[in-house]
């Protein structure tokens, strides 16, 4: 499912440092800045395991969230997965469902 076609930028501040190892460190593993964020967006809304892993670290580590609003937000993750499971529909099979329901309404 495609959103949109409009183009946002997404703006931060840095420390020089920070900015500085990141393009070394870009520069090293052959990345463009551009490219590493758009991938990292990609993975955070695609709930990518690894990355929901570091989120769920970060929030620990940085106090962003407390501790019975993780659990929820565990709970919720946990029966998601479980009803994928139960009917064994990945994200593919679920946006060709809505494509196809939306063939029959037109």
């Amino acid at each position: 499912m495609s959103y949109g076609g409009r183009e946002k930028r997404i703006v931060f501040y840095e420390t020089d440092n920070h900015h500085a190892e990141l393009k070394i460190k870009l520069h090293y593993d052959g990345f463009k800045q551009g490219e590493f964020f758009r991938g990292l967006i990609e993975a955070y809304l695609g709930d990518d395991e690894n990355i929901a892993k570091f989120i769920e670290e970060y929030k620990i580590k940085n106090n962003k969230q407390g501790k019975r609003q993780r659990k929820i937000i565990k709970k919720e993750i946990e029966a998601a997965k479980e009803t994928e499971n139960k009917f064994a529909l990945d994200k593919n099979d679920i946006e060709s469902i809505f494509d196809l329901l939306e063939e029959e309404i037109i």
